[in-house]
């Protein structure tokens, strides 16, 4: 009987073949030990159960359920129900936080990154800055009886919210590649991160008006770099033409930089945080962007074999 391909089956399968396990075993079997107790399961396979848990988000326990009910988590770890040892949610929780640790969500985005350099996929040219709210749970239904200290309230479209931010550094140039992210309040200004979001050779910076300044330009014009933040207008100082006509001409390059804020939200489902405090979560920010370079890529890794 011919059966139709899910697709998140195909989805799975591109997967298999584009993400650089090889290389991301290396980088990370020097922290992955056994501390006593039980054996530890396999390295590939825990990294496959985690990315999996990203790209569904599902909590530990979801997790564990899934891999036992879902034929294509199956066939994507490779093996069933029926047989092999099948991790269960304290392995999966405890994989995460050796990941969180050690900070080898870095290392992940670094080790996805290098190897799109290898095929030819990053350009250094300009960088996009541009940063998304995470929304943190306001309940206060637990001991302490008060929300996560390490959050933040802000104010966007007269519209008040609490949690994260989550800053990105995205090429100009080719696919929505992210070089650079950072995790911070929600309070915190977006040009506060974007020293942290430039890898240093950029020949532009692209940017929505938040990162605008006159010390920033100026420096960037002494040091050849092309200035492409919007200008920001006021109640009384509006734009002049030629300023709404620089700000249209970039908006079509810093439409860009949404496209991974797409993925991560709309298509993986993260509109919220998880876990509580920032370090925990900017470890599940940084997989996602090393994820989401993947996800984009994965035409092109494909037809390169």
């Amino acid at each position: 009987m011919k059966r139709k391909e899910l697709r998140v089956e195909k989805f799975l399968g591109e997967m298999d073949q584009v993400v650089p396990w090889q290389n991301l075993m290396e980088s990370l079997i020097p922290y992955y030990k056994s501390e006593g107790g039980r054996p530890p399961h396999d390295l590939e396979l825990m990294l496959r159960i985690h990315f999996l848990q990203l790209w569904h988000n599902l909590s530990d326990p979801a997790m564990e359920e899934a891999i036992y009910d879902r034929m294509s988590f199956q066939k994507f770890l490779g093996f069933d129900c029926f047989g092999g040892l099948i991790p269960d949610e304290s392995s999966i929780c405890r994989f995460r936080h050796l990941l969180e640790i050690h900070d080898l969500s870095k290392t992940i985005l670094r080790c996805v990154n290098n190897h799109l350099a290898i095929k030819g996929l990053v350009l250094k040219a300009g960088t996009i800055v541009d940063a998304t709210l995470l929304d943190a749970p306001t309940s206060k239904l637990n001991i302490q009886k008060e929300r996560d200290p390490e959050m933040s309230s802000t104010r966007k479209n007269n519209k008040w919210h609490f949690g994260a931010k989550g800053h990105i550094g995205v090429q100009s140039q080719g696919k929505p590649i992210i070089h650079s992210c950072t995790l911070g309040t929600a309070k915190d200004h977006d040009i506060q991160a974007l020293e942290a979001l430039l890898h240093g050779q950029e020949k532009a910076v692209f940017g929505d008006s938040a990162y605008n300044t006159k010390d920033d330009k100026a420096q960037a014009r002494a040091a050849g770099i092309y200035y492409g933040i919007s200008d920001r207008g006021y109640r009384q100082q509006p734009l002049s033409p030629t300023q709404k006509k620089r700000n249209r001409k970039h908006s079509s390059i810093r439409a860009k930089v949404e496209h991974p804020f797409r993925i991560m939200k709309c298509l993986w489902g993260h509109h919220k945080l998880r876990y509580k405090g920032l370090a925990k979560n900017a470890s599940r920010f940084t997989t996602l962007c090393a994820l989401t370079n993947i996800y984009f890529c994965r035409k092109d890794l494909l037809q390169t074999g």
